[in-house]
């Protein structure tokens, strides 16, 4: 994620400040150090809000000791209620969707919940995630009529 916030902020008009975006992604994913990736499925059989206050707890377990900054950027991250935080949660999604692109150029099948979930990504307010996620979504067709 960090790295495709370092490839799409520079190109952001209006300018991002950059820097602090990279901070929001390398902490966006803290509690997955304690908690792991849950997959949808696990997360669907939780009670409601139980993902939430568990990355809440992991977060504050892990990035308190760290610094006030760091546990600050990860609750706006969470909050998404900042220009910055909603770049970096649509890059968030998009390297899911490089990844994705990937595992595709590999041969790999029944990954079309990714593919669902990149195409219904609302990039307008970002037009270089636009751009990307408009090349991602060519190069899997791409292969997609290699095959055929």
């Amino acid at each position: 994620t960090a790295l495709v916030v370092l490839a799409l902020g520079p190109r952001l008009e209006p300018a991002l400040d950059v820097d602090h975006a990279v901070s929001l992604a390398v902490l966006h994913d803290a509690p997955e150090a304690l908690l792991t990736d849950l997959p949808h499925a696990a997360v669907a059989c939780l009670p409601a809000g139980a993902k939430a206050e568990g990355e809440r707890r992991a977060a504050e377990q892990l990035l308190a000791p760290l610094s006030a900054h760091a546990h600050a950027c990860f609750g706006e991250f969470q909050a998404r209620a900042t220009r910055a935080a909603r770049f970096v949660h649509l890059c968030d999604k998009l390297q899911l969707g490089l990844r994705w692109l990937g595992y595709r150029r590999e041969g790999a099948r029944g990954l079309d919940g990714f593919r669902a979930g990149l195409e219904r990504l609302d990039c307008a307010e970002f037009p270089p995630c636009a751009a990307l996620r408009a090349e991602i979504l060519a190069a899997a067709e791409a292969l997609e009529t290699e095959w055929r």
